[in-house]
């Protein structure tokens, strides 16, 4: 296969694949024979994570709410794109096609304009909470979740058992229905409710598409149609109409191509007018064919603010708590399933800043470490089961297996000797544990989990990537890329350039991964599975019904809260 064939700069060819993260998007420029990382850059976003109050101002926003502005999105691409190219060092002519991923569900409302207008972008509108994209971890919409369920179970619905039984309150039906109750205007005014993932590809190459990713996962899109218009209509009467009106679209297959670049894209970009685009996917699934053959067996944990759980299977098999199986949700002739836990990095992230005394920020400062690493220092220096405590890491709620973001973050043992390391070394293991219970789950229910591989932002933790293999008791494999998901995207934009037949024939030639790069100590895998025992204990007391003190706690939350923000407008 020539690869070199065809573009326009002469010599070899090279696939620009962005990664839209929760706070950043990074542009990776990569060499299509081999997967070479030649240039890459960062853009952060200027709002971040709304999540107090809008850009425009007003009230503070209720708990558990997640917005972004869509313009950071486009501002990040016309930073990190030209910026990664210029760090390559490349003639862009030799770029042949471009790929994007995005966090999932990430969801907004936009008119059927010729670029999807996002509301919260039209006058009068920069004010309504709902005019705006609810983000992955916007966890408001957890009541509509539950009537979901709900009336899915009541009427027997085929496809609920596809997403382990439950769907989430991140997802698209979920976040649409409470638009729909809370600020009925904005749902009406709504052409389209949309993936970000699917709107960013809009912007490049002006086409309106779908991708399988989102559609299977995210959408309820099994078996080639979205739930009856009668189902819609048993959760309200003015919902009948939400798939056929807003999320009515043919759905692409992953690595196929969604249209062309368009001169207002290339201009922003930095690009080659006309260069392939391909169809927008999620930044954990796009990520699996990063890490080199994407057969089934494999499951990679994306691990950063959240854990996304991944792997492909040959057979259609039921997991309790998965987040879904999907046909070619992956890759195209394999069953995807997904799993996944809320908060990870984003449990560091919060204990770092709330939770450490100022003397170990100093340490940190004066050493020139990040305040997470000395952290992970002091907590590699502890034995496992030395600081008596046990965490459940839901902070943010339990994603797999329990699908609930109404549970909260736990930790038993504390006494006035207990010190921040040991907390943090506690919080280290709880997410390994939730790890552990996604994993004996899928066992259990006949998905065997042969190979697990890390990626990326946490792969960085030697001490985090040790504690996992030791609670998990099998050897842990690390993906060759701290860039994952923008590789991935690189590979699905080799794919739609022509580059390459399929995704795994690019997986294979262009990832890798870093096979049993941190092995099992028997001694602490003998201690973590007695930790475990009691994590499990507390994971089915807390989150399966045996005690309802996180409901009530966080009831009385919103009563003391409710006076701060009118949700709906």
């Amino acid at each position: 296969m020539n690869v070199s064939a065809n573009n326009g700069g002469g010599g070899d060819a090279f696939v620009v694949g962005v990664d839209f993260g929760t706070l950043s998007a990074r542009a990776l420029v990569v060499r299509v024979s081999d997967g070479c990382e030649a240039g890459t850059a960062v853009s952060e976003y200027a709002h971040g994570v709304i999540d107090r109050k809008l850009p425009s101002g007003g009230a503070e926003l209720p708990p558990d709410w997640a917005l972004q502005d869509p313009g950071d999105y486009t501002d990040a691409l016309g930073v990190a794109v030209p910026r990664a190219l210029s760090d390559a060092g490349i003639d862009p002519r030799q770029v042949i096609g471009i790929a994007t991923d995005f966090t999932a569900s990430t969801c907004m409302p936009v008119l059927a304009d010729a670029s999807g207008t996002p509301l919260c972008q039209l006058p009068g509108l920069a004010a309504r909470p709902h005019a705006y994209p609810k983000l992955w971890k916007h966890h408001a919409a957890q009541p509509q979740a539950d009537r979901i369920n709900a009336v899915a179970h009541e009427r027997g619905e085929n496809w609920i058992s596809r997403y382990g039984g439950r769907i989430s309150s991140e997802w698209q039906f979920a976040k649409a229905l409470q638009v729909l109750g809370e600020d009925e205007e904005m749902y009406r005014r709504a052409d389209r409710w949309i993936e970000a993932a699917d709107w960013i590809i809009w912007q490049l190459c002006g086409q309106e598409t779908r991708n399988a990713c989102t559609a299977g996962y995210k959408g309820i899109f099994t078996d080639g149609r979205y739930p009856s218009r009668e189902y819609l209509a048993a959760l309200d009467p003015r919902f009948v109409d939400f798939a056929a009106a807003k999320l009515a679209h043919p759905v692409s297959p992953l690595g196929s191509a969604a249209g062309r670049l368009t001169p207002r894209a290339a201009a922003l970009c930095g690009l080659p007018e006309g260069i392939a685009v391909a169809v927008g996917n999620v930044d954990a699934h796009v990520t699996l064919p990063a890490a080199g053959p994407c057969g089934p067996g494999k499951m990679v944990a994306i691990m950063g603010t959240s854990i996304c759980h991944v792997m492909n299977g040959t057979d259609l098999m039921e997991v309790p708590g998965m987040c879904g199986v999907v046909d070619g949700g992956i890759v195209a002739g394999l069953w995807g399933y997904e799993a996944g836990q809320s908060a990870v990095g984003d449990i560091f992230d919060w204990f770092t800043r709330n939770g450490v005394p100022g003397e170990l920020a100093e340490q940190a400062r004066r050493r020139g470490v990040s305040l997470p690493q000395l952290l992970g220092e002091k907590a590699a220096a502890q034995p496992p089961g030395a600081h008596g405590l046990i965490a459940l890491d839901w902070e943010g709620g339990n994603r797999s297996v329990l699908v609930d973001h109404r549970l909260s973050g736990v930790i038993v043992g504390l006494t006035l000797a207990t010190t921040a390391p040991e907390i943090y070394r506690a919080l280290l293991e709880a997410t390994a544990f939730g790890t552990r219970m996604i994993i004996d789950a899928f066992n259990a229910s006949g998905m065997h989990v042969d190979e697990f591989v890390a990626a990326g932002g946490l792969i960085k933790s030697a001490p985090l990537m040790q504690i996992y293999a030791d609670v998990l008791r099998r050897p842990l494999s690390v993906i060759g890329s701290e860039q994952g998901s923008a590789l991935g995207s690189a590979i699905h934009a080799a794919v739609a350039a022509g580059a390459y037949p399929d995704v795994p024939a690019a997986a294979a030639a262009m990832g890798s991964i870093v096979p049993e790069a941190y092995q099992p100590d028997a001694a602490r895998a003998d201690v973590y599975d007695e930790l475990y025992a009691d994590y499990v204990t507390l994971h089915d007391y807390f989150g399966r019904g045996a005690n309802q003190v996180m409901y009530r706690l966080r009831e009385i939350r919103d009563r003391a809260t409710s006076g701060r923000a009118d949700s709906g407008r």
